[in-house]
């Protein structure tokens, strides 16, 4: 019985110890806080949103939407992206399209057609597509020679990151000592 303290209270020191090397972090499971449930609109309210309202092509746009009954899929039709079924969901109709990669710039509708024969609207503004800017073939002088010092996340620029390696294996033999020590100490009470 005592072996088995010993070798807890061994791996238990390793553990401690070797975590600053691996970069592990012991953390504590939180309470888990209750999703909001999102507002539901009055059955009479017929809308259609997009999120965002400015994209480029080729990016996702979030469509919430909502008819007298959202019990059942509707139809969302746009020149810039087509005609896509909004689906049930939490109350709502919701699906998630692809401005498409050659649509130009420019305000595109984005009409809402329930089953029941009613409709809403809203717009969309495709922009251009931001050009990656190209850096110089030989960077002025003023420029630095090498990448920034990012160091072990929280010690960027500080100096310290040197220092973490040697400091973390120390601590990991001392660590495993006292487990030894610890495991040498539960066996000898044992033997008694």
């Amino acid at each position: 019985m005592g072996s088995v303290r010993g070798r807890a209270a061994l791996l238990v020191a390793v553990a401690a110890c070797a975590a600053p090397l691996l970069g592990a972090v012991p953390v504590q499971a939180a309470p888990r806080a209750a999703e909001p449930v999102p507002e539901q609109p009055p059955a009479d309210v017929i809308f259609v949103e997009v999120t965002p309202s400015t994209v480029e092509p080729g990016y996702l746009v979030g469509i919430r939407a909502s008819c007298r009954d959202n019990s059942v899929p509707a139809i969302v039709a746009s020149d810039a992206f087509g005609k896509i079924q909004v689906q049930p969901q939490r109350g709502l109709l919701t699906a998630s399209p692809m401005v498409n990669e050659r649509t130009r710039p420019g305000n595109y509708r984005i009409k809402l057609e329930c089953p029941g024969g009613e409709t809403a609207s809203t717009m969309l503004q495709v922009v251009k597509r931001a050009q990656p800017t190209r850096p110089p073939s030989h960077p002025p002088s003023h420029f630095p020679s090498r990448g920034p010092a990012t160091g072990f996340g929280g010690t960027a620029g500080t100096g310290l990151g040197g220092l973490l390696v040697p400091v973390g294996l120390a601590l990991t033999v001392v660590g495993a000592g006292l487990g030894v020590a610890a495991s040498r100490r539960n066996s000898g009470a044992a033997r008694r």
